[in-house]
């Protein structure tokens, strides 16, 4: 049977043999429900007689204190969590007090507190954990100590070791008499959690920056960037790690996954267990991914604003959410890291490779007329492609290859039987130390593959043509410390493209396993192709996309470029070719030829998906040398954005009101919109449902809500409807 932190059924405590009980008092009372035997007589017999046990300490009250304006949660960066249980870190020390029935007699009276999880507790797994008083704490062990006696009152400091399990822990306290042990009874408001201490130097996720933990720890609002390289754009993201029940939610997940609970101290092997529970592909995980657009059966990615309202639907109904994709996953994942207290940010690699075969190239395949073979073509470039990166050291790795690592949760491939990805040291990924755990070579692949256009012959034979070696991993970002602005984070994942430092990092991934196909061309390439598309096209407009030949040879050359345009979703996968234009010219020695492709928006308009991306291809052949040339372009087309407002200022426990407006940049109506808003102090989002917005017409509704925090804070606001999706808006809000 599976281990569990959170199932109390059937759960047996580690108490030595018992014969008997007796009657106690009432704060002892329901041990039988809770299958916790409060009393036990050693030696296998009960004694003859009465026992008087009035001379000996009898417990009152615990009090964990766990207000968020008490020093426990103060000291240890827990006081955001709502919860009424106490919450603390590990690897530092935090205060009990104990109320007994008369003073208490170091000299004579002898307890202890025994801290237990999982329903079969274990003394040789840490799950059973005797804490004895002790004259001093001691760093990395379960230890106890008296901080203050008054009256019949006793203060403990109790310290953890900063490698023991994550998660909610029960708490008891033992008194030992000649007759047994003297336990208190089940009390679930004296639960503790104990997570993972980004502040203590001797935890494994120790991070030495108060701003970067601020960030990377106590931040529960972040930024998911997206679109394309020359045109970014970014949304708000609600992490929510702090929310009711989401760290329950968080260790639920672990649960699930049968992960023993001895294992829950290391954050490597967590991060390993919650990358593959994230995504549903094959574990019952949090989140189905869908790629197609048809998301009738849930919610569509571009819909969400928060992790919040996924994470408590699957704690709540036990069965994975639909839907998610790339950036959903990875900012669910963002939470579950920073619920459990391991450092950890949302990344985002613009021109992402999907290298199936981990031979750092992608290739694609264009038949007889230049276009791409969709069937033929099975490595694929994402337009972007979201991970996250958390934060340890790596005992495992040698020195220098702790700090971020890369984790995914996007079901792309399997890593031992799953699919889950990493966690991979950044900064082995960076030098091509391929052969460290884990895998690296697919991530490696990602930013570094070269790009390979293959043409398809008559006869079904692939001659190898254009190459590119500088398309992949153009940029990779996060979100900046202390701002909504963008990090370029690239040159922590790859050196500059040509550079010695760069060729070496190439050869040592490829002597380390990488395999990469060493044919270059030796035809001279003295002809090019290039295309420029516009940026800033807002949806629903026409526009043109310019086609430039280049000859760069001393004699004429003849070329024939073949231009396609198709709707793709975000990961380069094709909708439906919209544009098919053959373009054939001479072009004069030293000469360039330009033309203009006239893109309507009639052409694209009916066919988009979410986030309404056009892609380009333009391949071209010279006749008289047989070079074949090619370029790729993306163009995220600019969908409005929804209009946040509020009237008036707001105040604490006062109603604020907010407006939303939204103008239909479509002409044709839009049907079954719904409106998603987050951040109203509301733990499920607010949701409103408008059957049909019509052409040139504008939507405007109002909410009321009041605010439960003072402060800055954020409101969220998702459009979404079949025809178009990826409307999002936000308001910064102070409230005072």
């Amino acid at each position: 049977m599976s281990e569990s932190s959170t199932d109390d059924s059937n759960r047996r405590e580690p108490l030595a043999s018992y014969v008997g009980r007796r009657n106690t008092p009432s704060n002892y009372s329901n041990a039988e429900e809770n299958s916790v035997p409060d009393f036990q007589y050693f030696g296998g017999l009960k004694p003859r007689g009465t026992v008087n046990l009035e001379e000996y300490l009898e417990v009152w009250g615990v009090d964990v204190h766990p207000s968020p304006d008490e020093a426990n949660k103060k000291q240890h960066h827990t006081e955001l969590y709502e919860s009424s249980n106490l919450i603390v870190r590990r690897g530092q020390p935090f205060q009990i007090t104990i109320t007994f029935n008369r003073a208490y007699d170091s000299g004579k009276d002898r307890l202890w507190i025994d801290f237990l999880i999982g329903r079969f507790p274990d003394i040789t797994k840490g799950t059973y954990v005797p804490i004895y008083i002790q004259e001093q704490l001691e760093t990395g062990k379960w230890a106890a100590k008296v901080k203050t006696t008054w009256n019949n009152t006793l203060s403990l400091s109790i310290m953890s070791p900063a490698d023991c399990i994550v998660g909610r822990f029960r708490m008891y306290v033992a008194i030992m008499t000649p007759y047994g042990i003297r336990r208190t009874a089940r009390d679930e408001s004296t639960d503790i959690y104990v997570l993972f201490n980004p502040w203590c130097a001797e935890d494994a996720v120790y991070l030495d920056s108060a701003t970067e933990n601020e960030e990377y720890v106590l931040n529960d609002h972040g930024r998911i960037f997206y679109g394309e390289v020359n045109e970014v754009t970014s949304r708000p993201w609600v992490f929510g790690q702090f929310e009711r029940q989401i760290l329950d939610a968080c260790i639920y997940i672990l649960d699930r996954a049968r992960m023993p609970l001895h294992t829950r101290g290391c954050p490597l092997k967590i991060c390993r267990v919650a990358s593959a529970m994230v995504n549903a592909k094959d574990d019952g995980g949090v989140l189905v991914g869908c790629w197609d657009n048809e998301y009738r059966y849930g919610v569509a990615p571009t819909a969400w604003n928060s992790s919040v309202e996924i994470l408590l639907q699957y704690f709540r109904t036990k069965q994975s959410v639909c839907y998610g994709q790339c950036w959903v996953f990875a900012a669910v994942f963002n939470t579950v890291l920073r619920s459990l207290g391991i450092p950890a940010r949302a990344v985002t690699n613009f021109s992402s490779a999907h290298d199936n075969n981990a031979n750092l190239t992608t290739d694609i395949i264009l038949n007889e007329q230049g276009a791409k073979d969709i069937e033929l073509t099975k490595d694929s470039i994402w337009n972007y492609h979201c991970w996250n990166e958390c934060w340890m050291s790596r005992s495992d790795l040698p020195a220098g290859y702790g700090g971020w690592q890369v984790v995914d949760a996007t079901p792309q491939e399997t890593s031992e039987g799953m699919y889950r990805c990493g966690p991979a040291s950044v900064n082995a990924i960076k030098h091509g130390q391929v052969f460290f755990p884990y895998d690296a070579p697919f991530i490696y692949a990602e930013v570094n593959s070269d790009i390979i256009y293959w043409n398809k012959q008559k006869d079904g034979s692939l001659i190898k043509g254009d190459v590119k070696t500088d398309e992949v991993g153009k940029l990779i970002v996060t979100k900046e410390i202390g701002s909504d602005g963008r990090k370029d984070i690239t040159d922590q994942y790859k050196y500059q493209e040509g550079s010695r430092e760069e060729r070496m990092a190439q050869d040592s991934a490829i002597q380390y396993g990488v395999k990469k196909d060493q044919t270059v061309i030796e035809t001279p390439m003295d002809a090019t192709v290039d295309m420029h598309v516009p940026g800033n096209v807002f949806l629903g407009t026409n526009f043109e996309v310019a086609v430039e030949l280049k000859n760069n040879s001393s004699e004429k050359r003849t070329m024939t470029a073949h231009f396609s345009g198709n709707v793709v979703f975000y990961t380069g996968v094709p909708k439906v070719q919209i544009k098919n234009e053959t373009i054939k010219v001479v072009v004069k020695p030293h000469d360039v030829y330009q033309a203009q492709v006239k893109i309507k928006s009639k052409d694209y308009v009916d066919h988009l998906v979410e986030q309404s991306i056009l892609h380009f291809l333009v391949s071209a052949r010279v006749e008289e040398t047989g070079q074949s040339l090619a370029v790729e372009k993306i163009l995220s087309l600019k969908i409005s954005k929804l209009n946040i407002k509020a009237e008036g200022p707001a105040a604490l426990g006062r109603e604020v009101t907010i407006v939303i407006e939204f103008a239909n940049p479509l002409q044709k109506p839009l049907e079954n919109l719904v409106l998603r808003i987050d951040g109203l102090d509301l733990l499920k989002p607010k949701l409103k449902i408008f059957s049909i917005l019509h052409e040139n017409a504008t939507l405007t509704t109002k909410e009321l809500f009041v605010p439960r925090r003072r402060g800055q804070r954020k409101v969220i606001a998702s459009l979404d409807c079949d025809a178009l999706r990826q409307v999002i808006g936000e308001m910064e809000l102070t409230v005072v």
